[in-house]
Formats: C-alpha cells, structure tokens, sequence
C-alpha cells in the first residue's frame, strides 16, 4: 500500500508544480493581486488564487491511484458514500473560495457556505458520537453529536482561513495535521485506502504550493499566495478528518480512547489562536468577522520577528504540543491534557505580551 501513498504524493507534487505557473500567469494577465493595506504584511502585490492547484491536484492523483490499483482483496478503494460527500462537500466550498478570490464574498456569505458544505456530512451519517472521557463525557447522542460535528468543521475551517496570515503559516500547520492524520490512519491500518490516498495527494500539493509562496519572487512573478479557495479547502479538509477520527465505529477500526486527542492535538495552535482572537474582538466590542492585525503571527512580527522567525516559532509551538500530548497522554486524562495545553498556550502569549511592552518602551 506505501507505493499507492507515495504515487499519489509524488503525482499530485508534479501537479502542482505545473498548475502553479499556470496559475501566476493567468493572475498576472487578468491582474489578479492581494494588494498591500494596513492590516497586510506584505508590501507588493501578490497574486492570491494558488490554492487553486489544491483540488485538482489532489484528484487527480486519487483518480490515477484508483485507474491502476490492482482491486484484490488486499488492495480496495472504496468510494463510499462518506467518501463521496467529502469530495462533494470540498468542491462547493472550493468553487466558494474561487469566488471570493475572483470577485470578493462577504464573510457571512462564505460562512453560510461553511454551514451548509458541514452539514453535508452528519446527512451522509458522519458525525461525532464519542468524547471518549473528555471532561468526564463519553457517548452521546445524535441531537448532540450532528450540531457539535458542524460546529467543529466550521470552526477549523475559520481557523486555518484566518490563521493564513503570512508565508508559509496555514500551509505549515497544516501539513502538521495532514501528515499526523495520514500516520494515525496508516498506523491502524483502516481508511489507507480512500482518505490516506487522499491526504496523500493534498500534502503533496500544498507542498508544490508552498515552494512558491515560501520561495518564490514577486519581482520575477514567481510568488503567490493561498487565497480562500486554498484556506477554505484545507480547513473543511481537516474538519472533515478530525470528525473522521474523532468518530466512533468499531465496524470499521477499534475503540480508541486517544481519538479525540488526535485532532485535538494537531489542530489545536490554529483554533486556539481563533479563540483567542474572538474573545480580543468581543471584549474591545470590535465586530467578530473583521480582519485584524491581532493574531499570533502578527504579535510575534511586533516584537521584532522577521515573518520566517514567526514562521518557524509558531510550527514549532505545534510540534511542541504534539509531542508534550503524546507524552501526557499515558499518564493524565484528556481533560486535564487540554488544560495543560491551554496553560502553556495562555503562558506563550504572556510571554510574548511581555516582550511587546518591553518593545514599545
């Protein structure tokens, strides 16, 4: 099964390599920027559509691994009807950010277009139905399990859509995810096929994206940005797997106590920092779907960061927490990692509160 992995990666890289250019000259040509403003880091216009390359990248690798695996009793690749809505599901909302980069949506628009993309899944039967001892709950039912599961896809997709504020960063922490997601699956040996194959194609994407908005040059039209067809897909991606493995149903792979820490863990540097940004906007009475210059990456730039020191801190506070939660988990329950977790977090920004003062002085 690794080669069916690594074909797809590697196929949907070589896709992204070749979507990319396309893509740049196509914004240049219909001057398709994210101009400079206050509330930006960046100086020069920046095309801003190279997530386009995300979905059919990712598809077609699936497509290809689907077309040439042998189906025998080792090796399937079902489609089933989970499968299906999730790609159904990432289309819409794909198709919403194409949108928005091209013409502009007002943010509750593109939130009405979250809700409904999320509700996709708990009508297909996918929803979360297990805390699994998280503060003191274990199973719950439907009326409980549907809202949460459209509340957490929405939320991680908020979460890396605001978080994409400098190079590198949404892409960053969600390779993190992606390819903790990807072991975690491969590790129990269930959904290697469609949704590894899947993850697969999307880190190797993301990671074609990421050489040219890391590395490319706005003077030589080799730089791009993510833009909401990009951070859209991603986070309804990630929504979709932290639900995926949050789920309980011992038809398909074990009873896991550690499976609501997954997601938990790798998403958790993203959604903290929405957290903590919506309680900033609510207690300065600022309006909540207003962008900002309050996020993480901003405050570290602040003190004096470059944005690829700010970078490298913030991926590396997620690696951080990865592997403090893996450490903990033998020994504590998950409600007390989780305040652990918001303990250091709290902790982190104090820190960096400090440093901004002693900046401004």
């Amino acid at each position: 099964m690794t080669i069916y992995l690594l074909g797809a990666f590697l196929l949907s890289l070589v896709c992204g390599f070749v979507f990319t250019p396309v893509i740049l000259d196509y914004c240049k040509r219909k001057k398709l920027y994210d101009l400079p403003s206050e509330r930006k880091v960046h100086h020069k216009a920046i095309p801003r559509m190279g997530g386009i390359s995300f979905f059919p990248s990712m598809l077609t690798a699936f497509a290809a691994v689907l077309l040439f695996m042998p189906v025998t009793e080792q090796h399937t690749l079902p489609v089933n009807l989970w499968s299906a809505i999730f790609i159904i599901g990432l289309l819409v909302i794909y198709c919403t950010g194409i949108i928005d980069d091209l013409i502009g949506l007002d943010a509750r628009t593109k939130f009405a277009m979250q809700i409904f993309t999320a509700c996709l899944l708990p009508f297909a039967g996918l929803y979360i139905n297990n805390l699994y001892g998280l503060f003191g709950i274990f199973e719950i039912p439907r009326y409980v399990g549907i809202p949460l599961t459209i509340f957490v896809i929405v939320f991680v997709d908020n979460a890396i859509n605001l978080i994409d504020g400098i190079d590198g960063l949404a892409a960053g922490l969600s390779l993190i995810a992606l390819g903790g997601f990807l072991a975690y699956f491969v590790y129990y040996g269930v959904f290697v096929n469609t949704y590894s194959i899947l993850v697969a194609g999307m880190i190797g994407a993301l990671i074609a994206f990421s050489y040219f908005n890391l590395f490319g040059s706005p003077e030589r039209n080799t730089k791009i940005f993510m833009g909401d067809s990009g951070s859209l897909s991603l986070g309804f991606t990630l929504g979709f797997l932290a639900v995926k493995c949050a789920s309980e149903n011992t038809l398909i792979w074990p009873s896991r106590p550690e499976a609501i820490m997954v997601p938990l863990t790798l998403l958790f540097v993203p959604t903290a920092d929405v957290v903590r940004v919506t309680f900033y906007r609510l207690r300065h009475h600022k309006p909540l779907f207003d962008a900002d210059k309050n996020h993480v990456h901003h405050k570290l730039m602040r003190m004096g960061m470059t944005q690829h020191q700010a970078l490298i801190t913030i991926l590396l506070l997620a690696l951080v927490y990865v592997v403090v939660n893996s450490l903990l988990y033998t020994w504590v329950s998950p409600t007390i990692i989780i305040g652990v977790d918001v303990l250091l977090y709290c902790v982190f920004h104090l820190s960096v509160n400090v440093k901004l003062k002693a900046v401004a002085v």
